[in-house]
Parts: C-alpha cells; structure tokens; sequence
C-alpha cells in the first residue's frame, strides 16, 4: 500500500464482517497478531494489520519526513474501501489511535487501547510525574522482554518467550522511524472522544500498571475498564484468550 512516499506491508482477512484494524506496539510490527487474526475473523470480523514506517515488512521512507501516521492508517482504510473501522490499539499504537480518533471521529466504530501511558503532553504534569516515578532513567536500558513481558511468562512460557523475541529482533531493520502527531495530546482533547471505548492492561504492565489506568479513566469516564491477570505489557501475547474474550464481547455490545 502506498502512503506516499514509502510502501506499508498490511494483512486483511477479507470478509464482508465490520473491519477491525490492529494497531501494534513499539516492539513489534503488524506481524504480532497471530493470536488475534484468525479469533477474530472466525467471529465475523474482517480483521486487518498492518506495519507502521521502518517496521517489518514496511518502508521506512525519508526519515526526516516521515509522515503521520494517523494519515497513513486513513490512507489504509481507503485503500481497503472501509467507511468506518473499530480500532484495537496496543502500546505505542494507541497513540495513533488517538490521532485519528480526534482527526476523523467519522471513520471510527469503537476504540479499544491497551497497555498504553497514551502519549500525553507533558504539560499535564501530575500525569507526567506518575510515568516518571514509574520508568526511571534506567528503565530504558533493561531488556525489552523484562520491560514488556510478565514475570509470570517468562518463567512458565519459554517457547512463546522466544517467539516473541523473534518478532521483536525482526520487527525493526534499522533506526526507529518517529510518526508525526497532529497535535500535542491534552485531557481535554481526550475528553472530548465520545466514541464506545475499552480501556484494558495487564495486572504487571509496567508502562501502564491497573493505577495509571484508573488515571486514564478519570477523562474517558464513559470507557470500559479491564485488567488482565498474569500479563504485562503484551496481553494480546501473554494471555491471548483472556484478551480476546475481552475485546470481543466489547465489539458485540457495540458492532453496528
């Protein structure tokens, strides 16, 4: 698919189902979802993902224009024929999410954010020193899998460890592509979302532990709130059924 200026990998299971697009996470690219694809579509949905700019399978463009990524998800949607889309955003996702939630309220169905601190500006300075007080300075330096993945995991699941990393290693080729945002992201511009949304993380997600969701919450009162037990920041990998029960009886309360 051509977004102008690079060429983005994407899947799409067809269907004539409401479409659901996943958005993945920082460590990962639109190869992560296998645990989502075919749940969903056996559900009825037509269910798509895609690799943002610089992640597998994607181009990665002039890096000193890399577009925004909100943009290039509209342009997906179009380029699909799709009017209207529920959003399952992960991570670094939901922030794109977002984007396009506030630019083209139109074209989205429900929103589903998981495991994200959201990308708030740092003006709003409680919120900004609750995720200071959580990942330190040398919180970036520890190995992505002990950031992302729960304890719990890592010692009962090797093989899906693994497998994990491997996404991970190949999910990136070179340096990090850095999407434009529209704007700086404000509660008031949260606030302002009005669409059917889930709020979800896992019980040990140290980038948005069950207290920074509760956080979250406060400005999207009419969300839907939801903690999965035993994962981290992945819980679409670490506990897939639980994840997916989640989000789908969600989108049969809210699909049409």
């Amino acid at each position: 698919m051509d977004v102008g200026g690079c060429r983005l990998w994407y899947w799409d299971t067809g269907g004539e189902g409401e479409a659901v697009v996943f958005l993945h996470a920082g460590s990962q690219s639109g190869a992560g979802w296998g645990y989502q694809q075919p749940v969903f579509a056996h559900a009825g949905f037509r269910t798509i993902g895609y690799s943002r700019r610089g992640c597998w399978g994607s181009e990665a463009g002039d890096p000193a224009d890399p577009g925004m990524a909100a943009e290039d998800l509209r342009c997906l949607l179009d380029d699909r024929g799709i009017a209207r889309a529920h959003l399952v955003a992960i991570a670094l996702g939901a922030f794109y999410a977002l984007d396009f939630a506030l630019l083209h309220p139109q074209r989205l169905s429900t929103l589903t954010i998981a495991s994200s601190y959201l990308g708030i500006d740092s003006a709003e300075t409680e919120y900004a020193e609750a995720n200071a007080r959580l990942r330190p300075p040398a919180f970036d330096a520890l190995p992505v899998e002990f950031r992302e993945l729960h304890p719990s995991y890592r010692a009962a699941s090797p093989q899906g460890l693994q497998a994990w990393l491997a996404l991970s290693r190949q999910a990136r080729s070179g340096p990090a592509i850095v999407a434009g945002r529209p704007f700086p992201m404000t509660w008031e511009r949260i606030e302002s979302i009005r669409h059917p949304t889930l709020l979800m993380t896992g019980d040990g997600d140290l980038y948005a532990p069950p207290a920074l969701l509760r956080m979250q919450a406060q400005h999207l009162r009419h969300a839907e709130v939801a903690v999965i037990p035993e994962a981290g920041h992945c819980a679409n990998w670490e506990q897939p059924d639980a994840f997916n029960r989640v989000v789908l009886d969600f989108l049969a309360r809210h699909a049409g």
